[in-house]
């Protein structure tokens, strides 16, 4: 059995780490309610944004344009989001997964990383990163994911990359968050989504109209549809990194008081044990006495 000043010191130990933990916890739930807000109110643009944009190139008919075709190269761009920082559970391991589970060959991937954490993992495990914008996840605005889309539409265009994908972590609620991949150029429709009844299936066969010609059109739509979704899913990748974490320290401070109380009936244990031998040795010397 372990001393009493060694279960005394552990227990002080455990009690530092408990105020930093839940300080940390603190931190993140502010740090959440802000992030989710901000979420909430600018998810749903950007999911009208990916669903009129991909009904509208359902019906744009056959048109040549380089956004709308694979590219000859067989390289893969995926944006990586993931976090600066650790201690937020399985959050950046869950998104390193989902690139590295994702069935496309390694050789095959071009990563641009936001977040130092898939970063630093992926090119550790031999991926190829073409750029990463750490500094981005301190505090993402809409001009950050402007750059970064103009980067990724470039190499797209060049021939560099034949597809491009988006790896990040869906905000769903506060203890709910899902790593997803999606791919956004080229765009696929997904049969589900299409409509069924006889009145809308008309409509869907219906060819849109561009003015002033389509080429110009998809030359502003496509990048705009590219930046909203990058910064959507930055804006959601926040939310969920701080709900993470979060969860994370507020598991970690229960673990300390449970430790704690083990801990404490250890020393008590102990302490008692030190007493029952003192009182036995002093009778037993007092006996011998007499």
């Amino acid at each position: 059995m372990a001393s009493m000043r060694d279960i005394k010191r552990r227990k002080k130990s455990v009690s530092s780490t408990q105020k930093i933990t839940k300080a940390m916890k603190l931190v993140s739930t502010v740090k959440l309610q802000k992030a989710k807000t901000k979420a909430e109110n600018t998810t749903p643009y950007f999911n009208y944004m990916y669903n009129t944009v991909c009904s509208m190139l359902d019906k744009a008919g056959a048109i040549n344009h380089p956004y709308l075709q694979a590219g000859e190269s067989n390289k893969k761009a995926i944006v990586t989001i993931s976090s600066n920082r650790g201690l937020a559970g399985g959050y950046n391991s869950n998104v390193i997964k989902l690139i590295t589970g994702s069935g496309i060959a390694k050789e095959e991937i071009l990563l641009y990383t936001i977040g130092k954490k898939a970063h630093d993992v992926l090119d550790t495990k031999g991926y190829e990163v073409a750029s990463e914008h750490d500094q981005v996840m301190e505090a993402p605005t809409y001009a950050d994911a402007m750059e970064i889309s103009k980067e990724v539409l470039d190499a797209f265009t060049n021939g560099e990359v034949g597809e491009i994908y988006l790896a990040y972590t869906h905000f769903k609620n506060t203890v709910s968050h899902e790593p997803k991949l999606l791919k956004l150029l080229p765009v696929e429709i997904n049969e589900e989504d299409k409509k069924t009844d006889d009145e809308d299936s008309k409509d869907d066969k219906m060819l849109m109209n561009f003015e002033p010609n389509p080429e110009e059109a998809l030359d502003m739509i496509v990048p705009k549809y590219i930046t909203s979704l990058i910064y959507g899913a930055l804006v959601e990748a926040v939310a969920s990194e701080n709900g993470a974490r979060m969860q994370a320290m507020d598991s970690a401070t229960n673990n300390a008081e449970d430790i704690i109380s083990d801990l404490t009936l250890k020393y008590n244990r102990a302490r008692q044990g030190s007493i029952t031998q003192e009182l036995t040795e002093i009778i037993a010397g007092a006996e011998a006495i007499s």
